[in-house]
């Protein structure tokens, strides 16, 4: 502390602290109705900060000196960054002995408290702090520690640097690979060597295998942002909409780990029920009156069917004119609650692109499968269809569409296939052609295990590229 230039004061006023409560106590002995005298020391703030100024009202650099002496009522201000600024001030009366001594301001804190005498001599002059918080005021004035978050809130990376965290604790870092085996192959040939030589010999797969598991990473790759809905439009009957769009959550539900469902939103009396062997007795109309008492996937899957190769079915009604009432607001309640507990949600929306429920299926599709029979007329139909999506402002989800050729009918087409198919890419993301099989052909239920493997593989491609497009799109729900 410095005097003032030829100035001398019979009185001087020391700081006084209006809260104790953050003050380090720790090691004082106080007992109760007593006090207790520390040393307060008082922050010194950058150059930058004008924090005081003196009595001609300029400004003193803090760096100089903290505090000057005056001969005023000392008023502390704590002035917040909020739009509302807060002002406190504490006036204290202390005297001088006759040797200038400066005699102890008593800081009284509550009765039960730590009661402060601060020994600073010194009085503040009227100090306006501009502070982020009231935190960082209360640092700055009473030169109090801020107090320090819990132990268990704080982030691992704010503890000691040599203390790790538990995602170091990785499988490539603990396991000692040497000693595991390696999986059985598949081939003839490679598990002969292998259980010859103990497994210590993998021959690595054929072709074949290496094609098919590629094919499964690509239908298991990991979906983000919510439930996936994928509607399935055809403008014509007959060319085998529904089954594909059973062929596809099969082959999805059969390579997947997350849950996929599909729903049967034909206006007028659907059949995606009758393709899988399992029926629960439940239609979509069950789903749509018993919405709120649906509180989990128990609940859920009472009124559902489900295949052998997990992939869950919702029904239609049997009753046409029941049928027609499903409006889009009840689509929408399904979708809300199949959305909650699926990855994936396939939609069988009927024929045709104008009834009741298209215009919600439309809105919430992430992507579209549009089907086309390998003949002059469907093929046009489909081409017509992707016109009316664009002209009516859907035009990036019929870019971004699948077109899936599908052969209803057994032998040679006089329709040139190559032809079609480079017609629909010219307008959509991809084609997949389904092969005819005797076994979807029947009508009755589809087991996925006795499609013939070239049915099979086109399914299970198709469900790949609906995947790659779902993951490309990252549309958020």
């Amino acid at each position: 502390m410095r005097e003032r230039d030829n100035e001398t004061s019979d009185d001087v006023d020391n700081g006084v602290l209006e809260r104790t409560d953050n003050l380090e106590t720790t090691g004082i002995g106080i007992v109760d109705g007593a006090t207790a005298q520390i040393d307060l020391a008082l922050p010194t703030l950058s150059d930058g900060d004008d924090d005081y100024v003196e009595d001609d009202g300029s400004a003193l650099p803090v760096s100089e000196h903290d505090l000057r002496y005056g001969d005023q009522d000392a008023e502390v201000h704590e002035v917040a960054a909020d739009d509302v600024a807060t002002e406190d001030s504490a006036i204290a009366e202390n005297e001088r002995d006759e040797s200038n001594e400066v005699v102890d301001a008593d800081v009284v804190a509550p009765h039960g408290e730590t009661t402060v005498s601060a020994q600073t001599g010194v009085t503040r002059r009227a100090m306006h702090h501009p502070v982020s918080s009231d935190k960082h005021a209360l640092e700055r004035v009473r030169g109090a520690r801020v107090e320090e978050e819990p132990l268990q809130s704080r982030r691992l990376d704010q503890l000691s640097a040599d203390r790790e965290s538990p995602d170091l604790l990785t499988a490539d870092r603990l396991i000692d690979r040497t000693r595991v085996a390696g999986a059985e192959p598949e081939g003839m040939w490679q598990r002969l060597v292998y259980g010859a030589t103990g497994g210590r010999v993998v021959l690595a797969d054929n072709a074949r295998v290496r094609a098919r598991k590629d094919l499964d990473g690509r239908i298991s790759a990991p979906l983000t942002g919510g439930a996936k809905f994928v509607p399935v439009l055809s403008r014509k009957g007959g060319v085998g909409k529904t089954s594909v769009t059973t062929l596809l959550g099969m082959a999805l539900a059969d390579a997947r780990e997350d849950r996929v469902i599909a729903i049967d939103a034909n206006p007028d009396r659907g059949t995606l029920a009758e393709r899988i062997e399992r029926s629960s007795g439940k239609t979509v109309r069950d789903l749509v009156r018993a919405r709120a008492d649906v509180s989990g996937f128990n609940d859920l899957s009472a009124i559902v069917a489900r295949d052998e190769t997990r992939l869950d079915i919702l029904a239609s009604d049997a009753d046409p004119h029941l049928s027609e009432a499903f409006s889009d607001r009840d689509y929408h309640d399904v979708a809300a609650i199949a959305a909650h507990y699926y990855s994936i949600v396939l939609t069988d929306s009927g024929t045709g692109i104008v009834h009741s429920v298209m215009d919600a299926t439309l809105e919430l599709a992430d992507q579209l499968l549009i089907v086309a029979g390998r003949s002059i007329d469907e093929a046009k139909l489909a081409s017509e269809t992707l016109s009316w999506l664009e002209s009516n402002g859907y035009a990036d989800l019929a870019r971004g569409a699948v077109v899936v050729l599908n052969t209803s009918r057994p032998g040679a087409s006089l329709v040139r296939p190559s032809e079609l198919e480079a017609h629909f890419r010219t307008r959509v993301r991809a084609v997949v052609t389904i092969p005819y099989d005797a076994h979807i052909a029947t009508g009755g239920p589809i087991t996925f295990r006795r499609l013939s493997a070239a049915t099979r593989g086109a399914a299970r491609e198709l469900a790949a590229v609906v995947v790659e497009g779902l993951r490309a799109t990252g549309t958020v729900r």
